[in-house]
């Protein structure tokens, strides 16, 4: 079976940003919704297809975020949206924590034999987000191993519920007149080789993390107290950055060592968007948990938690959800599925979505590679598959959180949706669907923005 997609084309303008309906509605949006939410472009969809999308006002724009790296099949996708309206016309809703059904079930079944190793096995619980799955994981770890204290990451971001919150490391503005927040958290450096933390190198940074932790254990925590340390194998928000090859083996040897849980939140950079299923399959490691939402369905709401069968020792009753694996999402994960493994091929793709991502991620991280010499505001390119980051730096090296912000709404204007991430960083995480022709066209938006700012 071979989906269709859209044709490859320039953004199509039709009125300056934002347009009369998208200033309506945006007013409107300002005196009804929460005063949390943010509004970081002059942007109210319409209608989408591929991997465009059309405002109120007529204008097309090139998806270079898929809403943050959740809408993997791009919009609209034919085969997802089949899926989701056969399991509507079944039934919407019954509750997996009361009635097992068979379309969540093969759904666990093909998550786990992505991550399962010979002699090993794994099971899966549904929630309807990350933080969700995220606060599952931290429930899991204390009561499978009996201890309380987490570790977590500076620069992570794994939620905005209290527990994930307390682990997040990445703005303080997600904190800030919460408190109190989840006892028994700690942070620790992320190794970012192009930011050495605690005086490293690019090439020691991962082991300097690691023997900062063992330090803590000394002195500070005991091990015997830590029940799991939660990390992204590629982190997100934090600024798109890929780990030293040695880091998470590294970790998964102190958790052996000390009777640790080791969780891999694969939120954001998980379900084939850096060219395997989870991005920590680029490293020779497993973890215990991992957690999983975002690109897990298109765009539906789920989450899932995975772990080992020996792992997952809570009682009956203990954990739930009233809507966690919710049929309609789930039928939408399959076709996602579908898609990712290359059960479904979507022309124009390649194999899988996975190859795809693979490929025409390694096109644009070597056209922005290019461009770097040319502008030397570009101070690093980094990332896998369609998991990139661009980071913007000053002459002094240092990060230009301005300029990025320049440069960001730039595109935009000139008809590419991106977002930000980190303290200077521009992150590409478009639709999988992505083709090398239309990711020239968004790197051609770009470089026209970065001649702007030269």
């Amino acid at each position: 079976m071979t989906a269709t997609q859209a044709k490859p084309r320039q953004p199509d303008l039709k009125t300056s940003l934002p347009g009369p309906k998208t200033a309506e509605i945006m007013a409107r949006d300002q005196a009804t919704l929460s005063t949390s939410y943010m509004r970081p472009y002059p942007f109210v969809p319409d209608f989408g297809k591929g991997v465009w999308l059309t405002d109120v006002d007529g204008n097309t724009m090139l998806d270079f975020f898929a809403g943050i790296a959740v809408s993997t099949t791009g919009h609209a996708h034919p085969h997802v949206v089949q899926a989701v309206q056969r399991q509507i016309e079944k039934f919407t809703h019954v509750c997996l924590t009361d009635y097992p059904q068979e379309i969540t079930t093969s759904l666990a079944e093909r998550l786990v034999k992505h991550v399962e190793r010979p002699g090993e096995k794994w099971r899966v619980f549904f929630s309807n987000s990350g933080a969700e799955a995220v606060e599952a994981a931290v429930k899991l770890a204390r009561n499978h191993t009996g201890r309380q204290h987490i570790i977590s990451t500076m620069g992570s971001f794994h939620g905005r519920t209290y527990g994930a919150i307390t682990l997040t490391g990445s703005k303080t503005k997600y904190k800030r007149g919460f408190g109190p927040l989840l006892p028994a958290v700690s942070h620790v450096p992320y190794p970012n080789p192009f930011r050495p933390p605690l005086g490293s190198t690019p090439e020691n940074c991962g082991q300097a993390v690691i023997d900062h932790i063992e330090s803590l254990f000394v002195g500070i925590l005991p091990a015997d107290e830590v029940a799991a340390i939660i990390v992204e194998p590629m982190q997100g928000e934090g600024g798109y950055i890929v780990p030293p090859a040695d880091f998470l083996p590294g970790l998964r040897a102190l958790c052996d060592k000390h009777g640790i849980m080791l969780i891999f939140d694969e939120v954001q950079a998980g379900m084939g968007r850096t060219g395997k299923m989870f991005s920590f399959q680029h490293f020779d490691v497993q973890p215990d948990i991992i957690t999983s939402a975002k690109g897990i369905a298109s765009g539906m709401p789920l989450g899932a938690l995975l772990a080992k069968e020996s792992v997952m020792t809570w009682p009956v009753g203990s954990h739930g959800s009233t809507y966690g694996g919710n049929p309609v999402a789930a039928a939408a994960s399959h076709a996602t599925l579908d898609l990712l493994e290359g059960q479904v091929k979507h022309e124009g793709c390649g194999d899988s979505l996975m190859d795809n991502a693979a490929q025409v991620g390694d096109f644009i991280l070597g056209e922005l590679k290019g461009m770097q010499d040319e502008f030397p505001f570009i101070g690093d390119v980094r990332g896998r598959g369609l998991f990139i980051g661009i980071e913007f730096v000053k002459p002094d090296g240092s990060p230009d959180g301005a300029l990025r912000d320049q440069a960001s709404m730039m595109m935009f204007e000139k008809g590419l949706l991106n977002l930000d991430c980190g303290e200077a960083v521009i992150r590409i995480s478009p639709p999988l669907i992505l083709t090398r022709e239309e990711a020239a066209t968004g790197l051609d938006i770009m470089r026209g923005v970065f001649q702007e700012l030269k």
